[in-house]
């Protein structure tokens, strides 16, 4: 019998889409009005409990901040145009790229694999370019930054390989 393998390849978790999609619903509402984290879950089709958690880890980052009460809610702690999709990521994730665990820089490789740490290195950097100068006001607002769209119009970016 013939194994099928599942291509794994860069993965964005389901935490990091449903955070990242948390911050640009609080974004896109009045940013002194706080928002219940039901009616975040409800309008991005998240896990309510899910996103509790979520919520928890972004404002444990700074990201958010809460109010108790009947008129409470989350709100975000800092205008949308100086938080970015890495900070995000970070928020709930940890560090945008690693080797199992470990930070690129810290890893070295014997003999002919010695200059796999520099692409390891260079995929994070071009991980960067992308994450951390997109902000969340750029995705609410839909104008994402010239070298995101000019990422899109490559031949095949839209296709899976």
């Amino acid at each position: 019998m013939r194994s099928v393998r599942q291509n794994r390849g860069v993965r964005i978790t389901a935490k990091v889409d449903y955070a990242v999609r948390a911050m640009v619903a609080l974004a896109s509402r009045r940013s002194d009005v706080p928002t219940a984290a039901d009616a975040i879950a409800t309008d991005q089709e998240i896990p309510l409990a899910f996103l509790i958690k979520i919520l928890a880890d972004l404002r444990t980052a700074g990201l958010v901040s809460s109010r108790r009460g009947a008129a409470g809610g989350h709100l975000l702690a800092r205008d949308p145009a100086s938080v970015s999709i890495a900070d995000v990521i970070r928020a709930v994730e940890g560090p945008l790229a690693d080797v199992r665990g470990t930070p690129p820089e810290d890893i070295s490789y014997p003999g002919a694999s010695a200059p796999l740490r520099d692409v390891w290195l260079a995929t994070r950097v071009a991980l960067r370019e992308v994450l951390e100068e997109t902000t969340i006001a750029d995705v609410v607002t839909g104008a994402l930054p010239a070298h995101v769209t000019s990422a899109l119009a490559r031949p095949g970016a839209d296709r899976r390989r």
